[in-house]
């Protein structure tokens, strides 16, 4: 049992005067006791709550969260002296009951009840990332030193006792000021899980006080309606990071297009398998695309664009391309169909004179012309780092035109262009117009046309080593220590490739042989 509550504060402020001001942390042991002390009584640690030193919450949270203590994370919650809780961090290291989940949100509810503001309310965050302030609690722990500037605690100063003095002047009563819950939303396919459930039901009751913010929205497989009452709880404007891989028709991203729009601050956008209807009306279609492209003209903050099998971007990237009125760092085109004038027109773009990532995995160009690309690439050659060109069926012919813009990609280190039908000349080429690239260290290229036996793609292992060894040579003869690696064609019957640096990675059916 601890001592009366005056003797309790002493010895708390004479504890924190030898340690704390000495810059010294108390011995993580002793916080462990004094947490395991209180908690066996309950009421007395909710009692001692208000006098606690902001030090002795987090170890003291800590220990209830993770023996369950409802009623003390309740009331924790409600006397916390952070403005952020990071609660996330906490339950990837311990699995919540759902009742102990419940127990802190109701803490939150029961704060935000009250008229005026409790004389200690700090808390302005209840962070549930999982991913965020991993170093928390283990630095209020005593294992780590210096604490996040964000949770910078309210007894930053020598501590002194608050008894009431008679006379004294009493606290000011302050307005209570929504409290903001940050959160990573992946909506799938059934019903949310309960502790979702039970947050989203305390978000609806508390609207205007308790504000859902979420940075990264994942959406893989939900019903439009669900999702959309979900979604209407959200501060839209807090995402920034928005991923949509579902195979949805035209018309069921048109439905979603109004919540887009309202992601006024979105960084990062991923649209994957996006489908038309085989027999839609043209009319329809392009209305459908309209009411999309144009929810990117509210996208000003936009860094990142991701278009992962798309099938209605050929000959409409131009109308994708027209609402971006920034210059993006990534666009990634992949397994899209495309046209030669999409590509003149994506070279034109303003918004792609600063890209740092460029991919077209997956988009053929082999019947297109490759002056577009290289004037996309002279383009971004100033800023350009990562280039993913690979199954795009480039010929010798056109590879070659590629590579004067290449030799400008100044900031290039990262370069795969592997899954072409490139010979050994055209590869020694490319060497020869990237020797001066000092960034360029990874590179994936195509095991070259000689290193196969037949039209099948029957690869040969000892051409392919000879060729990688001539490539090896070459490159130490150049004074380029990059690390690059060859790539054969996919097997026909596994789907998998052969990687060889300098040994061969086989597929299972070449070793099954």
């Amino acid at each position: 049992m601890w001592p009366e509550l005056p003797q309790q504060v002493y010895f708390q402020e004479a504890l924190r005067s030898r340690f704390f001001r000495m810059g010294i942390r108390a011995p993580p042991q002793l916080l462990e006791l004094a947490g395991r002390s209180l908690l066996r009584d309950e009421a007395l640690a909710i009692a001692a709550l208000e006098e606690l030193p902001a030090e002795l919450f987090p170890p003291l949270f800590f220990a209830a969260f993770a023996g369950m203590r409802s009623q003390a994370l309740k009331a924790m919650v409600q006397a916390w002296p952070f403005p952020c809780l990071p609660l996330g961090a906490l339950m990837k290291e311990h699995k919540p009951q759902l009742e102990t989940f419940q127990a802190a949100i109701d803490g939150l509810d029961v704060l935000l009840a009250q008229e005026v503001r409790p004389r200690r309310w700090k808390l302005q965050v209840l962070d549930l990332r999982r991913n965020a302030h991993q170093d928390f609690w283990t630095v209020w722990s005593g294992t780590r030193a210096g604490v996040c500037s964000l949770l910078e605690p309210e007894a930053a100063q020598p501590m002194r006792k608050r008894r009431r003095v008679e006379g004294a002047r009493a606290w000011p009563k302050q307005t209570c000021a929504p409290v903001e819950v940050l959160i990573d939303l992946y909506l799938k396919e059934g019903t949310p899980d309960p502790p979702l459930s039970y947050l989203l039901k305390k978000v609806k009751q508390r609207r205007g006080s308790l504000r859902l913010c979420c940075q990264k929205l994942r959406i893989f497989a939900m019903p439009m309606q669900n999702m959309r009452k979900i979604l209407k709880l959200v501060q839209l404007d807090s995402v920034q990071d928005l991923e949509v891989n579902c195979t949805w028709k035209l018309a069921t991203l048109r439905r979603f297009a109004p919540h887009l729009g309202q992601m006024v601050n979105l960084r990062r956008l991923l649209l994957s398998h996006i489908h038309m209807m085989p027999h839609a009306a043209s009319g329809k279609e392009e209305h459908c695309i309209s009411q999309l492209t144009t929810q990117f003209l509210n996208l000003q903050h936009l860094q990142e664009l991701y278009l992962d099998s798309i099938s209605f971007l050929e000959g409409r990237l131009d109308q994708v391309l027209r609402c971006l009125k920034n210059p993006l760092e990534t666009l990634s085109i992949t397994n899209c169909l495309i046209s030669e004038s999409d590509l003149m027109h994506l070279s034109q773009c303003p918004s792609v004179s600063q890209l740092k990532d460029l991919g077209l995995s997956g988009v053929n160009l082999t019947s297109i012309s490759s002056e577009p690309l290289r004037v996309l690439i002279e383009k971004a050659s100033a800023t350009l780092q990562d280039l993913d060109l690979d199954e795009c069926g480039i010929m010798d012919s056109q590879f070659s035109a590629l590579l004067p813009a290449l030799s400008h990609c100044s900031q290039l280190t990262t370069f795969s262009f592997c899954g072409n039908p490139i010979s050994m000349a055209v590869l020694e080429s490319l060497l020869r117009h990237t020797a001066g690239l000092s960034n360029l260290s990874h590179m994936l290229y195509p095991a070259p046309l000689e290193s196969y036996e037949d039209v099948r793609g029957t690869l040969h292992l000892g051409r392919l080593a000879h060729l990688h060894a001539r490539l090896k040579q070459m490159l130490r003869e150049l004074g380029q220590p990059s690390v690059f690696w060859f790539s054969a064609n996919p097997c026909p019957h596994c789907g998998d490739r052969t990687f060889y640096n300098p040994e061969p990675i086989l597929c299972p059916c070449y070793m099954a042989a």
